[in-house]
């Protein structure tokens, strides 16, 4: 969407509609409903809005150890002494975190890699935060490695990528089982298949 697509808008309005149109799943619709919801929010309301997504930009990093995102390095699970330090699941979105620790099943780590391998698309295993996670299970006593990656072509060369790597170290590889259908995501899986998946991961 430009601005020529919506003539008939203040241009400050026009604006921001097309800003808001580039977020994901937001079509020109759905665009043009938030912004007018936005000029009717009460001034606070809007600079609330406005202040806390300059926020998350000048505030949120990735974690150096997990790779995920968080205002603070280490974040929260990887400074909780509560978790199991021996255990790391790795993930493809820091949104697969949240769906996972929902289901209250694993309490371990994580390691985010920012994606899956995808020639296709020309990301390989240097695009990706591969190499951290290599660097972890190198300098830890890890015994075992969950590759919690979305069960899609990508998603699986990913897994496989990395098991092979790791052939040969004495850390236990395991996946999590097919509860989750082919082509899904762990964002939008419901905790009950996502524990189920966990509760019968299997080895490589």
């Amino acid at each position: 969407m430009t601005l020529d697509d919506i003539p008939s808008a203040a241009p400050s309005l026009a604006r921001l509609i097309q800003e808001l149109n580039k977020l994901p799943g937001i079509g020109p619709k759905s665009a043009q409903r938030l912004a007018y919801h936005i000029i009717r929010l009460p001034a606070n309301e809007a600079y609330d809005l406005s202040e806390a997504i300059q926020m998350v930009q000048q505030k949120i990093v990735f974690c150096d150890e997990c790779q995920n995102l968080t205002d603070k390095s280490p974040c929260n699970i990887c400074s909780n002494p509560q978790r199991q330090r021996n255990l790391i699941c790795a993930v493809e979105d820091p949104l697969d975190i949240l769906a996972l620790e929902k289901t209250r099943c694993y309490n371990g780590l994580y390691h985010v890699l920012h994606g899956a391998i995808s020639p296709m698309s020309g990301i390989g295993p240097d695009q990706l935060k591969i190499k951290e996670l290599f660097s972890r299970l190198s300098s830890r006593d890890i015994t075992e490695l969950i590759l919690a990656t979305n069960p899609t072509l990508e998603g699986e060369a990913t897994s496989m990528y990395i098991s092979r790597f790791l052939g040969s170290t004495n850390i236990k590889i395991t996946h999590l089982a097919r509860g989750i259908p082919i082509g899904g995501s762990l964002e939008y899986s419901d905790s009950l298949t996502l524990s189920r998946a966990f509760q019968g991961r299997q080895q490589f």
